[in-house]
């Protein structure tokens, strides 16, 4: 290292010669570097060692949003080939035509500066290389003094030693200032021309080469002019090089420069924030989102907040149910809006969810035979235990079917057969979905929750439809897509909902009025409206997105009138217009449940079996069954040892009352029809619940669940 040293100080004696400066200025370089060495140079800085602006892409790996660096830069990482190869052409043309010949100083580029700077009584042009100026860049130093301009030439010579020439020009498309904070042609590209810098105009490029000469001085936003001709220098020189031929730098002379800097990207907004927070020393976050559809949902936010006052916030949430990757997050429509509270993330926000849950509970009452959608309930006042549900218009529609009761979204349908399913029921099967419903603590879950009782995020809504529109399977939703290190709550390898009762509620909500719907592309959708006006929610799915709603205010106070189907549905229906050709129709349901839609509903189900009804009969209280009592234990002596084959004594269940003939269902399903005697007997399969129905010929039912052994 010593002996190269020495060679290239002889080298600069050479130079010193060649332009004339003389024993004099040659002694005082020797004495101010006397003792330096260049072995005593420090190591340069790696690229990776610069602080660079942590960056967030899409799936596409293009840029949603960047922050500053450490040292408060707009710095963005690039690679060469992210560069249009014209702008390196121009710059070394205009900069350093022997950047490839060189090993670090020009000598006679170096010779020319200094007779011409003698010559002309000032300086005429640098004589730096464009390595020079990387190790100036480098540095963050003047090299006015001839000594910073020998520490810099050493360095260059050390750089030259240490990179490749591909590494020293992207440490110069990194490091090379633009105005203001903007160091790096990634960063300048986006100001100044809002894109990507991978292909750029001659125009362009010519000022991206002629900026960093004078970077205040020629920024284009305050000195429009100066830039101009700036740039108008370099494309001159780029014809005498043979980059670009006359006329096509005529014309890219009389481009105008544009003196209104572009914005720097920032699309989602929270889900960028978010996912730095969660990785803080990740310098580049690969996100699922699409950034062409996320720009088009903040806009549908963006127009749609504008219609609603002033308090009131939007949340808008896309997925792909079928890969589990978030496509689209809003979380306010306006980061920087503090009239909306725009910097509150309303996707992760808990909230009630008003009548969004139904669908779940309906699920739940047909997957255990409580009823099928054309089975029959009452819509009437009732008192469960002391609570007392009403319907959000205060009337009540009578005898309804279950798949009128959930499209009219009925509160009281829907409080009755949560009693039926059991309200703990509901929770588990939310959280095999991996939502996170809140609770108070300490108190079990209520018949409240059918109606909103309980606190879910939008992510939670979305998380929960989805599993609904995979069949029941519930899918892991996610926003990060490599080194993710994002919160997510545990998805249970469990099914939701069985495939059957799945569709089926499909296709109960697909039944609902479609705005802007093509009939081919039907939309399965839920409204919801929180206690006092405070939460307005539309959760839909189709093949293969799920799109979730919200609009209310931030802090939680009311916005009288505001319901999920006023509000929310328009804009859900918007989105799915915005998927556009990705759109894909529901799919047809399993064969069970197609034979079911078929048929006439089983007598035994002709009305929803609700708990009040078990072991009464329907009109009358003649039917009744004796044996054995609704909730017995029965050890029918299934054999407890698993290698043997599994036996058991016949069920036999015992009944008094009614008019024959009699018909039964077992588990839902028919098992006799037109039996006159009094008793039935079934052979058991497995151990386990089962429900028993008996049926006689006047409609009137009796019913028990008992458990075998």
């Amino acid at each position: 290292m010593k002996t190269l040293a020495r060679r290239n100080w002889l080298m600069i004696r050479r130079w010193f010669a060649a332009a004339g400066l003389g024993a004099a200025a040659l002694s005082v370089c020797l004495i101010t570097k006397v003792g330096h060495d260049y072995a005593s140079l420090s190591a340069p800085p790696r690229v990776g060692d610069l602080p660079l602006s942590v960056v967030v892409l899409d799936r596409n790996d293009r840029l949603l949003r960047a922050f500053t660096s450490q040292d408060d830069k707009w710095r963005l990482p690039v690679e060469l080939p992210e560069i249009d190869p014209l702008y390196f052409r121009m710059l070394l043309a205009f900069e350093d035509k022997r950047f490839y010949e060189h090993g670090g100083f020009d000598a006679l580029a170096l010779a020319r500066s200094a007779l011409q700077s003698l010559r002309n009584g000032r300086i005429v042009s640098g004589g730096s290389t464009l390595t020079m100026q990387v190790a100036r860049l480098l540095e963050e130093q003047p090299t006015k003094s001839l000594e910073r301009k020998y520490e810099q030439l050493l360095r260059a010579v050390q750089l030259e030693a240490e990179f490749s020439k591909e590494d020293i020009l992207r440490l110069y498309a990194l490091r090379a200032p633009f105005g203001g904070n903007l160091e790096g042609v990634r960063a300048a590209s986006l100001t100044w021309f809002g894109k990507e810098p991978g292909r750029l105009t001659p125009a362009e490029a010519a000022l991206l080469v002629a900026l960093p000469q004078s970077p205040e001085a020629r920024r284009p936003d305050r000195f429009p002019e100066q830039a101009r001709k700036a740039r108008n220098r370099v494309l001159r020189r780029a014809v005498v090089a043979g980059v670009l031929g006359k006329e096509d730098a005529a014309s890219a002379a009389n481009e105008p420069v544009r003196t209104i800097r572009y914005a720097m990207p920032i699309l989602a907004p929270h889900e960028s924030r978010q996912a730095r927070a969660d990785a803080p020393l990740l310098p580049v976050h690969r996100l699922t989102i699409d950034l062409e559809l996320q720009r088009a949902i903040e806009s549908l936010a963006r127009r749609k907040s504008e219609t609603m006052p002033s308090p009131v916030s939007l949340a808008i949430l896309v997925a792909d149910h079928q890969s589990g990757e978030i496509l689209a997050s809003v979380g306010a429509p306006n980061l920087l809006d503090t009239r909306r509270q725009g910097h509150v993330d309303m996707t992760r926000a808990t909230r009630s969810p008003g009548s969004t849950l139904k669908p779940f509970i309906y699920g739940l009452a047909f997957e255990e035979g409580v009823g099928l959608p054309e089975s029959f309930i009452e819509d009437r006042a009732t008192n469960i235990g002391g609570y007392q549900p009403t319907n959000f218009d205060q009337s009540y529609q009578g005898t309804v079917t279950l798949r009128e009761a959930l499209q009219l979204s009925l509160n009281t349908p829907a409080v009755k057969l949560l009693e039926a399913v059991g309200p703990a029921r509901l929770i588990a099967r939310l959280k095999r979905a991996g939502a996170n419903p809140v609770m108070e603590k300490g108190i079990a879950p209520g018949l409240a929750i059918s109606l909103g009782g309980l606190g879910m995020t939008l992510r939670d809504l979305t998380q929960a439809y989805a599993a609904m529109a995979r069949g029941g399977e519930p899918v892991a939703l996610s926003v990060c897509r490599k080194d993710c290190e994002e919160g997510t709550s545990p998805v249970s390898s469990a099914r939701v909902l069985s495939e059957k009762a799945s569709w089926m509620v499909g296709d109960i909500l697909s039944g609902l009025p479609q705005p802007q719907s093509a009939e081919t592309h039907h939309v399965a959708y839920k409204t919801g409206t929180a206690y006092g006006y405070r939460d307005a929610w539309a959760v839909g799915y189709d093949g293969r997105h799920v799109v979730a709603i919200w609009s209310g205010r931030p802090d939680g106070t009311p916005v009288p009138g505001a319901t999920g189907a006023s509000v929310a549905v328009p804009i859900l229906f918007e989105a799915f217009q915005i998927l556009g050709p990705d759109r894909v129709p529901l799919p047809d349901g399993p064969a069970e449940a197609m034979s079911v839609a078929g048929q006439q509903v089983p007598e035994p189900l002709r009305f929803a079996r609700l708990p009040q009804n078990r072991g009464t009969v329907r009109t009358g209280d003649t039917l009744q069954i004796s044996y054995p009592p609704d909730g017995a234990e029965l050890d029918l002596g299934f054999a407890r040892d698993s290698s043997l084959e599994q036996s058991a004594q016949p069920l036999v269940v015992k009944f008094k009352g009614g008019a024959g003939p009699f018909s039964f269902l077992v588990n839902g399903r028919p098992l006799h029809t037109g039996q006159r005697e009094r008793q039935l007997v079934w052979q058991p399969d497995t151990p386990g619940f089962a429900d028993v129905t008996v049926l006689d010929a006047n409609g009137n039912s009796a019913g028990i669940t008992v458990l075998l052994r």
